[in-house]
């Protein structure tokens, strides 16, 4: 897992893994949808439309947009301020929010290590399938935190993801094939995700296992009132 980042210890930012993501993610926009087809129709549709149910605002934040594939499950009574940190992404998307005039959202290019937000700005923050691609996930996790409101009934964090597989043969191999799939896609399928909410100081409410070897789960936590979990 990432070192901790504080404001007084924080590491240097690591721009040229930050860009190496940025890169390849501007390459597969075009084709980014297509790829994803098959699991988008038969598994992400469905945990998208559930997950964005739950969601209270209204101010919110989506970090990691992409191609826009959660915007038609945005609830209308929402605020939703979605970023990314691919201007190629961001193209794509822009076209899903023109086909949906009624949803309310506002597209900006940002990293999800340096959110370019006051403290306490949203109610709640949702990424899906995104904490795999941040360079450093508990410091964009410690920035989500930063942003978002600590309140009794919102503040919440709504996460889908990929993770490190329970199966220790499973894990074994998923941490073997990192390396090589990150220089790819710029996607790690060996996070310790949960671990990584709770060290960026998210208190848990719930994570739920989505399928076979807990590979993806639905991850749900609060910021606390008084700052501890």
């Amino acid at each position: 897992m990432s070192d901790a980042v504080t404001p007084d210890s924080a590491p240097r930012l690591d721009e040229g893994a930050t860009e190496h993501t940025r890169r390849r993610y501007d390459l597969a926009a075009p084709v980014y949808d297509w790829m994803e087809w098959p699991v988008e129709r038969g598994f992400y549709r469905p945990w998208r439309e559930a997950l964005w149910a739950e969601v209270d605002g209204p101010e919110v934040l989506e970090i990691g947009v992409g191609t826009g594939k959660n915007i038609p499950y945005y609830p209308e009574n929402l605020n939703v301020t979605a970023i990314d940190l691919s201007p190629g992404m961001l193209d794509r998307a822009r076209r899903v929010a023109d086909r949906h005039p009624e949803k309310q959202v506002t597209l900006r290019e940002m990293d999800a290590q340096t959110l370019d937000f006051e403290a306490e700005t949203f109610d709640d923050v949702v990424a899906t399938f995104v904490f795999c691609s941040v360079p450093d996930p508990v410091r964009g996790l410690r920035e989500a935190l930063r942003v978002t409101q600590a309140r009794t009934h919102s503040g919440r964090l709504h996460l889908l993801e990929h993770v490190r597989a329970s199966p220790s043969w499973l894990a074994r191999l998923m941490d073997a094939l990192d390396g090589p799939l990150h220089w790819c896609t710029g996607i790690h399928i060996d996070r310790r995700t949960v671990q990584n909410v709770e060290e960026a100081g998210w208190a848990l409410d719930e994570v739920s296992s989505l399928s076979w070897g807990d590979v993806y789960r639905q991850i749900v936590a609060h910021k606390p009132s008084d700052g501890n979990p």
